[in-house]
């Protein structure tokens, strides 16, 4: 059976450093942050726990919580693969993030105090607990204005078309109120599983998670050529950011896959990538367009060095605005209650995120099965699959044209 490591995240730092569990399996890892921090003087290496040290007083309490989670992430592996369910990292997690929320609410918490040490406790990207704290933040800000109780107990309808009216009247936009929704679903939603509340209101399916379709752009497959061909010898920066963004564009990889790629990911005579996701743990294997396949010859065999996704996006448009992407496109979003239309030129649009999007398209577009194009974007419903679909009504007309039924 599998076994859980524990090891510093800074073996050799001065100060406290955080402590990770690695669980190796199937030829798959977990890395997983405990949480907790301890003085690399103050931790056996080789026992993988704290000294016992009369500078280290609360050594058995952490080498409890270790042992927990070890017992945790062992037990639960071993009880899927006993129910024939495929582990995966993202199943281990979510299994220890409970275990690691083991704070006793036998006293009275409020809501607002419960989802803050939900935000600091559990193990989640930045990017979630960073959209948690602003939420909690807006439900304190709403609490104050409104002066209205926002507790376990309020959490319906009434609170739910208040909470919405006053997001709206601070010029959020659709989307932004919708995901402010879904966080507050989230947090009862724990809140329930933890036997602090029975109220399910918020289950109710009119308290629904506001979404808008944003006009997105995808390039065509001309747009995409003339990009790959465009002449950036002089500028290895942008070159670089280029031929990683045109691989994503004939992959639909994600940004945090992308990144992981490694030479051993290459198989069968540089013809395909074989990757786990980052986001679901799901094996792809992609076959390689013939740009893809020069794009490895020209780097060694592997991909060009990656950069931040924010300096890629930054570079993308640059390089869009190069290869002459100036078509006007009209954005339409709704913005405190009002919809309204923004002009801009294509180049400014330009993502790392295109590139995804373009790939779905594109293969749509030429007659690939869309159940065999969700094998490579992980979408597990042909209705989410469809909305990365960006298709004009000229682009619908052509791709018919040809059609038994019309001719």
């Amino acid at each position: 059976m599998p076994d859980a490591t524990f090891v510093l995240k800074q073996p050799t730092s001065i100060e406290p450093t955080l402590i990770y569990l690695f669980f190796r399996f199937s030829n798959q890892k977990l890395k997983y942050s405990t949480g907790e921090k301890i003085h690399p003087k103050l931790w056996n290496t080789t026992k993988q726990r704290a000294k016992d040290s009369r500078l280290n007083k609360s050594h058995q309490t952490l080498n409890k919580r270790l042992d927990d989670l070890s017992v945790t992430v062992k037990n639960t592996h071993s009880e899927l693969i006993t129910s024939n369910i495929l582990p995966t990292p993202f199943k281990l997690k979510d299994a220890l993030d409970k275990t690691s929320f083991k704070k006793d609410y036998s006293q009275k918490t409020t809501l607002l105090k419960f989802a803050q040490d939900l935000k600091e406790q559990a193990n989640r990207k930045r990017n979630t607990t960073n959209q948690w704290g602003q939420t909690i933040r807006k439900l304190e800000e709403y609490k104050k204005a409104k002066n209205k109780e926002v507790d376990f107990d309020s959490i319906n309808l009434d609170f739910y078309n208040s909470f919405v009216g006053f997001l709206t009247k601070q010029g959020y936009t659709k989307n932004s109120i919708g995901g402010f929704i879904k966080n507050v679903k989230i947090f009862m939603n724990e809140a329930v599983d933890r036997k602090l509340t029975s109220n399910l209101e918020y289950k109710n399916k009119r308290f629904k998670v506001l979404t808008e379709q944003v006009d997105k752009i995808y390039l065509s497959q001309n747009e995409l050529k003339n990009i790959y061909e465009l002449d950036l010898t002089e500028n290895k920066r942008l070159e670089k950011v280029r031929d990683l963004f045109m691989v994503a564009c004939y992959t639909g990889l994600r940004f945090s896959d992308l990144i992981q790629v490694k030479p051993e990911n290459i198989i069968n005579n540089n013809s395909q990538i074989k990757i786990r996701t980052e986001k679901t743990s799901e094996l792809i294997v992609i076959p390689l367009h013939k740009f893809v396949k020069q794009i490895i010859k020209n780097y060694g065999g592997t991909l060009p060095n990656v950069i931040s996704n924010q300096k890629m996006n930054d570079y993308l448009k640059e390089i869009g605005k190069k290869s002459e992407l100036n078509e006007t496109i009209k954005m339409a979003i709704t913005r405190g209650g009002e919809t309204k239309n923004t002009l801009h030129k294509k180049y400014e649009l330009i993502t790392t995120h295109t590139a995804r999007r373009s790939f779905a398209t594109n293969a749509y577009l030429m007659d690939i099965p869309s159940i065999s194009i969700m094998k490579i974007t992980g979408h597990k419903t042909e209705s989410s699959f469809m909305k990365y679909i960006r298709i004009s009504q000229e682009d619908n007309a052509n791709k018919l044209i040809n059609h038994p039924f019309f001719n």
